[in-house]
């Protein structure tokens, strides 16, 4: 029986098929917002979630290109957001369960259950999507590269806060827009209403991350800036990709001083 919010993140994490690792987490996150599970606990997290059998992962660099002007294109684009989204639930309960010798306040929490469950919605949405387009999350090839990060950062909840919400979340609200336009331009409106519900509550997990990055750097007495600077160039390979989606940022009250001056020229 599941009792605290740790051992949800637990079972989430070590349930390899999508469709239950989502119900999980609409029960769990349903169950915490309600009152029935209270207590944070002490999590053993593992290092990796669990997987199905398909879909096979490669490197990013492995990975085929996808337009989005034929149908064939457009599905294998639609699959590898739904990774994307299937890896975000799992970093979700993991920054829950990982970090709790933080001694951190109920409203991380609430943030981070909250952002798991928008994750299991956008996965759902997607693999459905992919069956109405005659296709199956697995069918195609998907890489690793959000899970690097995960384990990259597995040691230092700011570094997990500066790498994934702050760079690659932050990244998904700058490559939306594109990603919707060439979408109605294919006349896959359908698709293209999915992705601007994602890009839309995005915004609010990106926000989750700079507040408690800034929440943190407080704790510890860091200037919040030049930690973001340090962590990004120590852990992060590449240089953040510009141009940016400043409305977005700036709904997400991502100031322009954390990222712009680590752009790519």
């Amino acid at each position: 029986m599941t009792t605290t919010i740790g051992d949800a993140a637990i079972t989430v994490l070590g349930e390899p098929d999508p469709a239950a690792k989502v119900a999980l987490t609409r029960r769990f996150a349903a169950a915490w917002a309600c009152g029935d599970i209270t207590t944070i606990g002490d999590a053993a997290l593992p290092g990796r979630p669990a997987r199905p059998r398909v879909p096979e992962l490669r490197r990013p660099r492995e990975m085929p290109k996808r337009k989005t002007g034929h149908l064939a294109g457009r599905i294998a684009f639609v699959h590898a957001v739904t990774h994307i989204e299937l890896n975000a639930i799992d970093l979700a309960w993991d920054i829950v369960g990982r970090f709790t010798h933080e001694n951190l306040p109920r409203d991380f929490y609430d943030d981070w259950i909250g952002v798991a469950k928008d994750e299991a919605e956008h996965f759902d949405m997607l693999s459905r999507r992919l069956v109405d387009m005659g296709s199956t999350y697995g069918d195609h090839p998907a890489h690793d590269g959000l899970w690097e990060a995960a384990e990259k950062t597995a040691d230092d909840l700011l570094a997990r806060l500066a790498l994934v919400p702050m760079v690659l979340e932050a990244r998904g609200l700058d490559t939306t827009p594109m990603a919707v336009k060439r979408l109605r331009d294919a006349g896959d409106d359908a698709s293209a209403e999915i992705f601007e519900t994602i890009g839309r509550e995005e915004i609010s997990h990106v926000r989750a991350g700079v507040r408690w990055f800034e929440f943190i750097c407080a704790k510890r007495g860091l200037d919040p800036v030049p930690e973001f600077h340090r962590l990004v160039t120590e852990r992060f390979k590449g240089s953040l990709k510009a141009p940016f989606n400043e409305a977005a940022r700036a709904e997400a009250e991502f100031a322009p001083h954390y990222y712009q001056p680590m752009a790519n020229p």
